[in-house]
């Protein structure tokens, strides 16, 4: 080798220019060696984004990750090399929750199988609803049975926290409301009663509309959705317009309630005052299942889980605080377009929709072999996650709907899945008796948890993300932590 001459030279050199996820470009074109990895790239953009802490970044070509180098990435890709190559540049939640990896407890208590578990907003109290009639909380810091909630005189089958955390909601198979207050275990204000058929599903009006609280959505197998005013114990409005059985209700963050029926349809509403706005229609057979794109930050309100505690507190602050707070992160989550919807079915396909705008559909998504079960989107949007009983789940670009991956390893029908907080893990209960957590980036199993002895109907990942809760067949809550 020549003197002088370093043995890099003749590397391949592109002309890189750096986009946000809107298109938006950041600084201007700059030239790098082919062989630059993902740290290199790192260390550039946030130089040119000038943030005071440097955050964590995911770096695209053509919606395909950069992992390795920009090299690698681009193999199999046609780059014509005089061009600018656009880098699309993601940022990544600062804080990392780590895979829960083994059962820290097992809770005995409920008699009858655990239909629904979910964490309150900031992963402080626990509750579960069960077929034995009872809606359970427990005690997280010891790990114990801490409340039995009496009232119902049937199978508990929707349970729903309050996004301030105060409260949680249960509903019926014999149609009855119950409002509980997870601190003593004791119902607040009256039994809410008006549905002539089963509840389906429970959600409350978002914390950054009212940080009282105050209005709970239910939806029936009676074919309506009922809005309540739980401080004054009755139904404020009854939406009819489905045909059948109305399987999930949503309310959304922009003043719109989502519901989707056995009719195959879903429908949007204006939730001040009950109009119907649009019909979406597409779905050859029942819609079973909804996601908001903003699910998660409507669920955890005012709480920030990059700010999360050893001991899980409520989040503490006056309500125009909190309104504030909750605001601020749904629009932070939700940026300039509208929330977007994906609907599942047995029909073995899911849609796509940007039901706010059009009543056509963004994307069909087909894949699935069996029904859909749930689905959901990542925290950060970005990725939707969906459970079949064709014993996969499947990953899809949260923005596009296109394919991304299956996550196979369950031997049967997987019923329920959870994302952690920082959208990188995702965990699955099945009927093959376990919970596995699965790496979404790397697409790939991570940990696999067996311990149940019988199917596992209902799984969380505390949002705090120190603990993943399980309950199914086998009558048990299972805690499990890393």
């Amino acid at each position: 080798m020549a003197a002088g001459m370093s043995p890099d030279e003749d590397v391949q050199r592109l002309l890189i220019q750096f986009r946000d996820e809107a298109g938006e470009a950041l600084g201007s074109p700059f030239d790098v060696p082919v062989t630059v990895t993902p740290d290199k790239l790192q260390l550039v953009c946030n130089a040119l984004l000038r943030k005071d802490e440097p955050v964590p970044l995911a770096f695209f070509v053509h919606d395909a990750e950069i992992i390795a180098s920009l090299e690698k990435t681009l193999v199999g890709q046609s780059v014509e090399t005089e061009k600018v190559l656009d880098i699309i540049y993601q940022p990544q939640a600062v804080f990392r929750v780590r895979a829960v990896t083994r059962c820290t407890s097992s809770l005995e208590g409920h008699t009858e199988a655990v239909i629904s578990v979910a964490f309150s907003p900031t992963g402080k109290y626990l509750a579960s609803g069960s077929g034995d009639t009872t809606v359970r909380f427990w005690d997280l810091s010891t790990e114990t049975p801490q409340f039995t909630a009496k009232g119902h005189r049937h199978w508990v089958l929707s349970i729903a926290w309050s996004p301030d955390g105060k409260k949680l909601a249960s509903g019926c198979k014999n149609s009855q409301i119950f409002l509980w207050d997870p601190a003593t275990g004791s119902q607040i204000g009256r039994v809410l009663s008006g549905h002539s058929k089963w509840i389906t599903c429970l959600c409350w009006e978002p914390l950054h509309i009212n940080p009282e609280c105050r209005y709970l959505a239910s939806a029936s197998k009676d074919g309506s959705i009922r809005i309540w005013d739980t401080l004054m114990g009755r139904c404020d409005k009854i939406l009819t317009s489905h045909t059948q059985s109305v399987t999930c209700v949503k309310w959304g963050g922009d003043g719109l309630i989502y519901s989707s029926s056995q009719d195959r349809t879903i429908k949007v509403w204006r939730s001040q005052d009950g109009v119907l706005c649009r019909t979406l229609q597409g779905h050859a057979h029942w819609v079973n299942t909804m996601a908001l794109s903003t699910d998660y930050v409507l669920r955890t309100g005012a709480f920030e889980p990059a700010e999360a505690t050893i001991n899980p507190q409520d989040v503490r602050g006056s309500l125009a605080e909190l309104k504030d707070k909750a605001r601020q992160r749904y629009d932070q989550v939700r940026g300039q377009e509208p929330e977007r919807l994906v609907s599942g079915s047995d029909d073995f396909t899911l849609f796509l929709w940007r039901p706010a705008e059009d009543k056509k559909p963004l994307e069909r998504m087909t894949g699935h072999q069996a029904l859909i079960n749930q689905v959901l989107f990542s925290p950060d949007t970005r990725i939707i996650a969906s459970a079949s009983f064709d014993k996969s789940i499947k990953l899809w670009d949260g923005r596009t709907g296109k394919y991304l991956t299956s996550l196979r390893g369950h031997v049967s029908a997987v019923y329920q899945i959870a994302w952690s907080a920082d959208s990188r893990l995702l965990v699955s209960g099945s009927s093959d008796s376990t919970l596995k957590v699965w790496d979404a980036k790397m697409k790939k199993l991570a940990i696999d948890l067996p311990g149940h002895a019988d199917e596992v109907y209902a799984t969380d990942w505390s949002p705090d993300g120190q603990r993943v809760a399980s309950g199914g067949k086998d009558k048990c809550l299972r805690i499990w932590r890393r």
